[in-house]
């Protein structure tokens, strides 16, 4: 899909007026007095945890934004393997792919050895690994993203729009944790209005109001590199234009580009040296033209003729993190009321891609849980497992981020790496292949605890790792023999997936389908409203290793064929076979003999693995945390 060809228009490129092109957004009047949950910020941190929660009828949610109106241009643009698979929970990954740049190959350009001043192409790369995920790696403008999750806002079981134009004054935590959480905010000029909630979830970014208001501070690195970016139209004869190209110039400048959707804008990332102690990138007074001068230098002795530019910046590269995510003082052990995510408690630099990706992901795991906690599925105290896993994470994504960032520092320069030795193109290279799945984001591994269960049952299924997001793979649905992705059928519901994979003869999975139905201490018993539908809160699936074509639905367990919704028809998507030539079975190394149920969390990530007739352990497993219903 082709745009921006005679300029850069914001929006969705599909409108053809261009005065049509962003669709209005925003709540009129004043916000409202009480809340459950109040989103602070309208980044892709804070509008993730507004499309997910705005999915729960009953929930009162309400986000607000400093800035007069919605992003437009600029700002992040990697959207990671793993967010694709998330989208797809959202129900738009179709139209990023349609609209994005597939990012398939990286290219590495260092010196010319033969033309000392000039430089060369010194390697390609596939960007992602075989087999990684179904969902590639895409560059798409932040403000199209968050277009995307205003849509799935707007037409939710809660609509919702953003009230835009707030800034936040104060946050008042009261001691009583029954009392609600008392926030300021102010309107134009002057003009304030107060709201009580239940929670606040600070995403208001890198000099966060929340994050201050609850004594939490960023720690780590301080900013010495100062890059700049800019989007541009231009016209070169560099070959590697329309490639995410990692450059190395002679000078020891360099530049991470990264083409952009639409078929003609590139985003480059301009190195532009060290800061001295306490400067700051607004001290330097860079100018657009200076920029494209030093990226120009780089690309010699190809030219570079910018036509237009879309949207620059400087920044400086800080790689920090807070060592909590919420407002629980240390050794407190009363619930959690407000929570941070995104820059508000990690910032990283651009150039692993990992700050947009990270801050969703952050709010992805945060969400169910409010939801739930709200729905009384979970007690409070649940909370406390956001800031557990998030703040772990971000600290290990941050280190890598460190390395990354000092790597390509160093081979711009010459300077020698932990060996001693100069940092290579060869060494930047081999670095971005063997740490791809952190770029991919599907690097994220949760440790053990209250929701990651580990134990022995590991083996029965090696390519389902605990703790990791669900590893997708082809099967063929068998009510329609439609061939698909198995991960693909989770959407951002709240609800947890037990996907069950038969044993060699069955017995096993018959047995574990009857334990679900019919047994009193079965977790869809015990924790399932008695007017919802049976897969309310468990979506029970399963995957057979010997069913055909001509199986018939009606012969499997009623579980996998259940009568639902108040005219009780049949649901005809529960039941998988395998697919030929896409064994999932030996895909994911699961075990043929015994077969196993693999649980998965709301927010895809593999919870447990256990043998399909451990029915009273899969029972005490989600006793840990879930509330029984009266």
């Amino acid at each position: 899909m082709q745009y921006h060809l005679n300029g850069f228009e914001p929006g969705d490129p599909s409108v053809q007026d261009p005065g049509s092109r962003v669709a209005p957004s925003g709540s009129a009047g004043p916000v409202p007095d009480d809340v459950d949950v109040l989103i602070v910020g309208c980044g892709p941190a804070g509008l993730v945890l507004a499309a997910q929660l705005s999915g729960f009828p009953g929930l009162r949610v309400c986000i607000v934004e400093q800035k007069p109106g919605r992003l437009l241009m600029g700002q992040a643009d990697g959207v990671a393997c793993r967010s694709m698979e998330m989208f797809h929970a959202f129900g738009f990954s179709d139209q990023v792919l349609r609209e994005a740049y597939w990012v398939n190959e990286t290219t590495f350009w260092q010196p010319d050895p033969s033309r000392p001043d000039a430089i060369a192409r010194s390697g390609r790369v596939q960007d992602v690994e075989d087999g990684l995920s179904e969902m590639p790696h895409v560059i798409l403008s932040q403000a199209r993203v968050h277009d995307f999750l205003l849509d799935v806002m707007r037409r939710a079981a809660t609509p919702m729009e953003p009230f835009y134009g707030r800034r936040l004054v104060s946050l008042d935590v009261p001691a009583d944790v029954s009392a609600p959480v008392m926030v300021t905010l102010e309107q134009g000029e002057g003009q304030r209005e107060t709201v009580r909630a239940r929670y606040v979830v600070g995403c208001d970014g890198a000099r966060s109001t929340v994050r201050r208001s609850i004594g939490r501070s960023l720690q780590g690195d301080s900013a010495n590199q100062l890059w700049g970016v800019m989007d541009v139209l231009a016209v070169t004869d560099f070959p590697d234009f329309r490639f995410k190209s990692i450059i190395k110039a002679p000078d020891g400048g360099s530049i991470v580009l990264i083409p952009r959707e639409g078929g003609y804008m590139v985003r480059l990332y301009v190195e532009l040296g060290m800061l001295a102690a306490g400067e700051r990138a607004a001290d330097r007074n860079i100018t657009v033209a200076a920029l494209i001068e030093a990226a120009q230098r780089v690309f010699r002795p190809y030219a570079l003729d910018v036509r237009e530019v879309a949207w620059w910046s400087v920044y400086e590269i800080g790689q920090r993190v807070c060592d909590r995510f919420d407002d629980v003082p240390d050794r407190a052990d009363h619930p959690p009321r407000v929570f941070i995510a995104g820059d508000a408690c990690h910032t990283h630099s651009p150039k692993a891609g990992q700050g947009m990706n990270v801050s969703m992901q952050d709010s992805f795991n945060l969400g169910w849980k409010l939801a739930g906690v709200l729905q009384g599925r979970y007690a409070p105290e649940f909370l406390h497992s956001y800031s557990a896993e998030r703040q772990a994470i971000a600290a290990r994504l941050i280190a890598f981020d460190r390395e990354w960032a000092s790597l390509l520092s160093a081979a711009a320069k010459g300077l020698p790496g932990p060996d001693g030795n100069p940092v290579t193109s060869a060494d930047v290279q081999r670095y971005f292949v063997q740490h791809g799945r952190y770029t991919a984001g599907t690097a994220t591994q949760y440790e053990a605890s209250l929701l990651t269960l580990d134990g022995p049952d590991q083996v029965l299924a090696q390519g389902f790792q605990i703790g990791t997001r669900f590893h997708s793979a082809p099967v063929v649905r068998m009510g329609d023999a439609r061939w698909m992705q198995l991960g693909q059928v989770a959407q951002a519901d709240g609800r947890w997936r037990l996907y069950a994979f038969e044993d060699a003869d069955g017995t096993a999975l018959r047995g574990l389908m009857a334990f679900l139905a019919d047994d009193p201490s079965s977790p869809l018993r015990r924790f399932t409203p008695a007017d919802a539908d049976i897969d309310a809160l468990f979506d029970v699936r399963a995957v057979l290793q010997h069913a055909g074509a001509n199986t018939a639905l009606a012969s499997l367990p009623a579980l996998l064929y259940p009568s639902k919704g108040r005219l009780g028809l049949r649901d005809f998507e529960k039941a998988f076979r395998v697919a030929p030539g896409h064994d999932i079975f030996a895909m994911r190394q699961v075990d043929r003999v015994r077969g196993c149920v693999v649980v998965v969390r709301p927010d895809q990530y593999v919870a447990t693995v256990l043998p399909l007739d451990a029915h009273a352990r899969l029972a005490e497993y989600f006793e840990r945390f879930m509330l029984a219903v009266g």
